[in-house]
């Protein structure tokens, strides 16, 4: 692309003219500021593969929907069915297929590994910070050191790399991320065909990749893939009053793209799953089918909060936003000038560069159209995630002038470490450290679900169990805690003294460096947690007691409450009043297994002739109920559940 010609044009407030030119810089700076530096690429990887690659190996699948996808990928395999998602032997009718699909093609790849299921959502956050590092050269080449013509984008791609929510919501297998990889290969195609469009140059590739990624966003989250990148062209475009432009963005080949990549799924799961009559008393239609559940439960209704069931949480609003800066912490520390800065941008449109004025406005639009949707709809703490881009390139737009003698940008940032950052880094290091020394040693082989309370009135939160931890049971996390305290103060302190002595580069890079240590901490307290969250150990001592075709293994609760035995044992579950949420609206379907248990039919089974496995987490309970009805021996126990046999 001629980048000179491009920058030949500036959005102008008044009626009657929507662009202005001004001054082109020479073709070779534009070409040298779209070049990708290998060391900075080298460094993105290396804080990919420590972070992400480090992570694929432990701990074992959680229960609930991480588990609960890689088994659906897993069963898509054996199935040979890769239309509807089946998890159990249950339709499930949730989600679209992509994550389902990725998680397949590495398992049918590379075995049926937990590791394996994960690697996709890796490799698509390595892509998210590619795409970053792109589209932050793109936005920020006009500020950036001459010598160091990328640096905009490489502080983007290292800060969302080491940012708190990035990293906490690929530890378990959820579409969110990819949502931020699509909602950032959209905008910068988007900008890249309007380049195009005003050089008087066809946008047709970029138009049409354009919808390629909608429609890979649509078989990742459903019609959320459509509202977030069209809302953003209509608003863009709105904005600098070029809806005219609409007419060259090859409206009719970007719609034939679309479809052609998200329609056939939708046809045919349509046609694999007509609607039925469903049982009346419910709140369900008289008929429905997946169309019923996939188009309007789960899209129109939880958007209004009128989703059947009613199985999740609402964060309120104020948390929601607070969480959006903590998820990018800790360089939310400088999203204070950014915001300023691009807002002041906005306002003094007709005397700031285009390139300047086109970063404000993509940037601000972009995190207010999805932090804005879901404040009107429901919402989960991490629904913010596709707006965490954005974010990221803020803070990295306000640095690379800091670090280019901007001496406004240069003081606001250090001002900003100093009362912010350090203060707020400090005190965690003192939280954490006081506890890594004073926290009681733990027995060996003690079960942390013996230290901890738990407070189920925040489990519809995704951390929620972080509240289940006592002073008691930080005897466990004593060397992760150590190494939070040592990288919170590199963070905070650290980086401040080298950013007060000149070295900004080696400031920016050592709060990189100090927060990949917390993260890894951060890692192995989820591996030291994992008993409470996920069952892989008591599933492997399932296959370990010699597990048969003909054995049962029954889970007392619904399916989200050991959904990991599963994925490890390769066993249908039976479960005991398990027929809700998850598994409730396929049970209706004809071919759904007969899996649901009673009391009675379990009473039943555990009398009979076959070996019966019992996950509960009341083993005394249950095993003072079953002895009447033939021996009890508890098998294994781990994180307040236990396995229990009938022989």
């Amino acid at each position: 692309m001629n980048t000179g010609i491009a920058q030949l044009v500036a959005t102008h407030p008044g009626p009657a003219s929507e662009v202005r030119p001004v001054s082109a810089p020479a073709e070779t700076a534009a070409s040298s500021s779209r070049r990708w530096s290998p060391r900075s690429v080298a460094m993105i990887f290396a804080a990919w593969m420590v972070l992400q690659i480090g992570g694929l190996f432990s701990p074992g699948l959680l229960d609930d929907v991480d588990s609960i996808y890689t088994e659906i990928a897993r069963e898509m395999l054996a199935r040979h069915d890769y239309v509807t998602p089946y998890i159990n032997g249950v339709r499930f009718f949730d989600k679209p297929p992509l994550m389902y699909w990725m998680a397949a093609a590495s398992m049918r790849v590379l075995g049926p590994s937990d590791w394996a299921a994960r690697l996709p959502l890796a490799l698509g956050v390595l892509a998210l910070l590619l795409s970053v590092y792109a589209l932050g050269i793109r936005l920020f080449r006009g500020i950036s050191p001459a010598h160091a013509p990328d640096r905009g984008g490489f502080y983007a791609a290292i800060a969302l790399a080491t940012s708190i929510g990035p990293y906490l919501y690929t530890r378990f297998y959820i579409p969110d991320i990819l949502l931020a990889l699509w909602m950032t290969l959209g905008v910068h195609l988007f900008l890249i065909a309007l380049d195009r469009i005003r050089e008087t140059r066809s946008a047709l590739l970029p138009s049409t990749a354009f919808a390629a990624v909608m429609a890979l966003n649509v078989l990742t989250k459903g019609l959320i893939g459509l509202v977030f990148p069209i809302g953003f062209v209509l608003c863009y475009l709105a904005i600098t009053r070029q809806l005219r432009l609409l007419a060259r963005m090859h409206l009719a080949a970007s719609t034939v793209v679309f479809l052609a990549i998200a329609a056939p799924w939708h046809i045919l799961a349509a046609m694999r799953t007509p609607a039925i009559p469903l049982p009346s008393g419910l709140g369900l239609p008289a008929r429905g089918g997946w169309a019923w559940f996939y188009l309007y439960n789960e899209h129109i209704a939880r958007f209004l909060g009128r989703r059947i069931p009613h199985d999740y949480g609402q964060v309120p609003i104020p948390l929601f936003w607070l969480l959006s800066a903590l998820w990018i912490m800790p360089w939310a520390a400088f999203l204070g000038p950014a915001i300023v800065g691009h807002v002041r941008d906005l306002l003094r449109r007709t005397s700031v560069s285009f390139r300047r004025y086109e970063a404000a406005l993509s940037l601000l639009l972009w995190a207010a159209i999805v932090l804005g949707f879901f404040t009107l709809s429901s919402r989960q703490e991490y629904y913010n995630l596709p707006a965490l881009p954005a974010l990221a390139l803020m803070a990295a737009g306000v640095l690379t002038r800091a670090d280019d003698a901007d001496s406004t940008a240069r003081r606001s940032v250090l001002r900003w470490t100093l009362w912010l950052l350090v203060p707020l880094t400090t005190l965690i290091a003192v939280v954490c450290g006081y506890f890594a020394l004073t926290a009681p040693h733990p027995a060996p082989g003690t079960d942390i679900a013996s230290l901890i309370a738990a407070n189920p009135a925040f489990y519809n939160l995704s951390l929620g169990h972080l509240f289940d931890l006592t002073g008691a049971a930080m005897g466990l996390f004593r060397g992760p805690l150590a190494a939070v305290a040592v990288g919170m103060l590199a963070s905070g302190l650290g980086s401040y003294l080298l950013r007060r002595r000149g070295r900004l580069l080696a400031a920016n890079l050592t709060l990189a460096a100090a927060t990949t240590v917390v993260l890894l901490a951060a890692h192995e307290g989820l591996a030291r947690f994992y008993p409470i969250l996920g069952s892989k150990g008591l599933a492997l001592a399932i296959n370990d007691a010699g597990l048969q075709p003909n054995d049962q293994i029954i889970l007392d609760g619904e399916l989200t409450s050991g959904s990991s035995l599963i994925f490890y044992t390769h066993h249908q579950l039976h479960l005991i009043n398990g027929d809700v949420n998850g598994l409730w609206y396929g049970s209706f379907w004809p071919d759904a297994p007969r899996i649901f248990e009673t009391e009675d039919s379990l009473r039943r089974l555990w009398s009979g002739p076959g070996r019966v496995f019992l996950f509960t987490y009341h083993p005394e309970e249950r095993a003072h109920d079953l002895a009447a009805f033939g021996a009890v021996r508890p098998l294994a126990s781990a994180g307040g559940k236990t396995v229990l046999t009938n022989r």
